[in-house]
């Protein structure tokens, strides 16, 4: 299943009536739009070729002047990409290190990109 949204664009004086054939679309989702005439709208579908099927649709709709992808989803990518957050290493490998003193170490908000086992040799030298 892929799902994307879209930015519909019209002028102002069509909006009110390009967001009520939005509604009454079957090929998307309308969420929100402003009174430049900037439409936030999802599609759905089960492949790419499915999900430009339905873009057609939108496009072909009376006063729309363009809809245009503004960020996709695809089931396969977030399988992928759970495959890896399952892979990863959840802790620091110094918080899991029984030689460092743990009151020597101190969490300023992010310790994935952090050099600690560095830190933790500077900060023992002090002592």
């Amino acid at each position: 299943m892929n799902i994307s949204s879209i930015v519909v664009q019209t002028t102002p004086q069509y909006v009110e009536e390009v967001v009520q054939n939005l509604k009454e679309c079957e090929a998307c989702d309308y969420h929100l739009h402003d009174e430049k005439g900037r439409i936030i709208i999802t599609i759905e579908g089960n492949g790419v070729k499915e999900e430009l099927e339905k873009l057609k649709v939108i496009e072909a709709i009376p006063h729309v002047i363009s809809a245009d992808m503004q960020m996709a989803y695809s089931e396969e990518e977030l399988d992928e990409h759970m495959e890896v957050l399952g892979n990863a290493e959840l802790v620091p490998k110094i918080l899991n290190d029984d030689s460092v003193d743990v009151e020597n170490i101190i969490y300023r908000g992010d310790l994935k990109n952090k050099n600690l086992e560095g830190f933790a040799r500077e900060f023992d030298k002090k002592d």
